[in-house]
């Protein structure tokens, strides 16, 4: 089988390339770093099956990254048949100088000219032709987000050969700038809007205000779509529709009394019984989801969009106080909405000390956004200065942990060098592809934990076991963070799903301090366990164990000093 490389600097719409090639669905961004191990997928020309590898971007064939490392390695150690060198046709000076690495090479290279759409636009003229002349091998224009070009870059694929462009390394770069006089031409063009919005998003006084006013809109959009699916259409098809049914059903086919305790819980209030088919099915679909989908639409958004990378760099600051680069706000942010692709971003980050760093921060700076849609709607009542005070000690105590581990965990603090893109006009084809790539991850990994969680616990209930360990262990509970007994059982489940933990203290009537010190202490004291495992797999059983026990003496820590004020 033939091995074809798919190979580019960072963000030059390598992965939208390789879905077109493929057909295989893979999360593409507007900014470097998506890809920080190689995907492969599969394809058909003329009877013939080709292996198509998407290699992490890079620069150079001199690695100063590990992702840099992993592709450079793919190339010049394992190699392949063809390379599809995607080049950015809107910077072409800066793409060429891999190009020629690849040629001198004597690689046989095929360059796709892609964002071929945005040269309109900005003013830029290229000579397609007379560049394929110049490096004596094939140039096709392409379009990564609407497939322009793929049809001819399949079609001249198999007729790619080998050519050697030789050039002296020392004048690598006067030799890629006399190629760009030569093949293309630049116009007048006015700024646009994008374009003011750039200057006003890096810029320091005016690009932190636009941040919070982002972080704004986009808690209230998450909040206003997934209050307006609850209210208006999952709820009424739950309670009018689902509940009734499965309750007829059940109780018709199944009449032992413990079955249909498993099944439907013990109580009639869904958020309470505990029901493998009503509380289990409830939460997932009714509670979590509409917030997930929600959010995942404006990360989707702003990911495409390119704010991401800015963001990366007006807190390049503070996280270099905390013994990070700005560039480890992009799984921060990640996390506000899953941990769990929070904690897998960490790939990109170099070294053990930032992973652990990063790791703690993420885990401790704010719930997901299930639980903060539970910690919104419990506070609610209490007033906005509740959940304002909860969102700020949680930065608080996040922040002083990450200082403190800069400081007692040898290493140095890395520079930031990160390559910001254009902004770029969201493709709604490919926002509704991410979404959906995002929304069968949870179908296929948090909701069966969720299920698994509720069916535990349910089965704990009926047969006794959570008055035990709440008679057993909830003295503790009560002395050190003022909160009922029966909350301890609520706790136990975080492990599994916080977020459902967190809408089960609903029942308990707690008052506004009890609510902070127990929103506080629950985000902090435990990851769930899908997080728990996927942290494990990243950074090592070992680090995992030790982040957790460092975030539960965290928990606790905080609680208790809550528990002690008044106010």
């Amino acid at each position: 089988m033939r091995r074809i490389l798919l190979v580019g600097n960072p963000n030059v719409g390598k992965s939208a390339i390789f879905s077109h090639l493929t057909g295989i669905n893979v999360i593409t961004s507007n900014y470097p770093g998506t890809t920080v191990e190689f995907t492969r997928g599969y394809l058909l020309i003329k009877g013939g099956k080709f292996e198509i590898i998407d290699i992490p971007g890079t620069y150079t064939l001199e690695p100063c990254s590990k992702a840099e490392k992993v592709a450079v390695d793919m190339i010049s150690n394992e190699g392949g048949d063809a390379i599809i060198n995607v080049v950015d046709a809107t910077n072409l000076e800066r793409n060429l100088g891999l190009t020629l690495q690849l040629l001198k090479q004597n690689a046989p290279v095929i360059a796709a000219l892609n964002f071929w759409d945005e040269t309109k636009h900005l003013g830029i003229r290229i000579d397609a032709k007379g560049l394929e002349n110049i490096l004596g091998a094939p140039v096709v224009p392409t379009c990564g987000l609407t497939g322009e070009g793929i049809k001819e870059l399949v079609e001249r694929l198999p007729f790619t050969k080998s050519k050697t462009y030789d050039y002296k390394e020392e004048e690598k770069w006067l030799e890629i700038g006399g190629i760009v006089s030569r093949v293309q031409k630049l116009s007048h063009r006015h700024h646009t809007f994008l374009d003011k919005l750039e200057e006003i998003s890096t810029h320091p006084l005016t690009g932190i205000p636009f941040a919070l006013l982002i972080l704004f809109l986009t808690f209230k959009t998450v909040r206003f779509i997934g209050e307006g699916l609850i209210n208006y259409i999952l709820d009424p098809l739950f309670n009018k529709l689902y509940y009734p049914l499965i309750v007829n059903a059940v109780n018709t086919i199944l009449p032992v009394k413990f079955l249909q305790d498993i099944l439907l819980g013990t109580t009639p209030k869904v958020m309470e019984s505990f029901g493998l088919l009503t509380t289990g099915i409830y939460i997932p679909l009714a509670v979590v989801l509409p917030y997930i989908a929600a959010f995942y639409l404006i990360l989707s958004a702003l990911e495409d969009i390119g704010y991401l990378p800015r963001a990366a760099v007006l807190l390049d600051f503070l996280f270099h106080k905390m013994g990070l680069h700005g560039y480890a706000s992009i799984p921060v942010i990640l996390g506000f909405g899953c941990k769990v692709p929070a904690i897998l971003s960490l790939r990109i980050l170099e070294s053990d000390r930032e992973k652990i760093i990063a790791a703690v921060l993420i885990l401790m700076m704010a719930p997901c956004i299930p639980q903060t849609a539970m910690i919104m709607s419990l506070i609610a009542p209490h007033g906005t200065g509740c959940l304002l005070a909860i969102f700020l000690l949680l930065f608080l105590i996040s922040v002083s942990t990450s200082f403190a581990l800069n400081k007692l965990i040898k290493g140095e603090t890395p520079e930031l060098f990160l390559e910001i893109p254009p902004y770029r006009m969201p493709h709604v084809p490919t926002l509704a592809k991410k979404l959906w790539i995002r929304l069968k991850a949870y179908f296929m990994e948090a909701a069966p934990m969720i299920i698994l969680g509720v069916f535990i616990v349910g089965v704990l209930d009926a047969l006794g076991v959570t008055d035990f360990m709440a008679r057993s262990l909830g003295r503790p509970v009560v002395s050190i963070l003022g909160l009922p007994e029966e909350t301890i059982s609520v706790m136990l489940l975080g492990f599994l799903r916080k977020d459902v933990s967190i809408a089960l203290l609903a029942p308990f009537d707690l008052n506004a301090k009890q609510l902070v010190v127990a929103s506080v202490f629950m985000v902090l004291y435990l990851p769930c366990i899908a997080t728990f495992f996927t942290l494990s797999k990243e950074s090592g059983i070992k680090n995992a164990l030790k982040i957790v026990s460092l975030m539960l003496f965290t928990a606790v820590l905080a609680g208790a000093l809550l528990n002690l004020l008044h106010y």
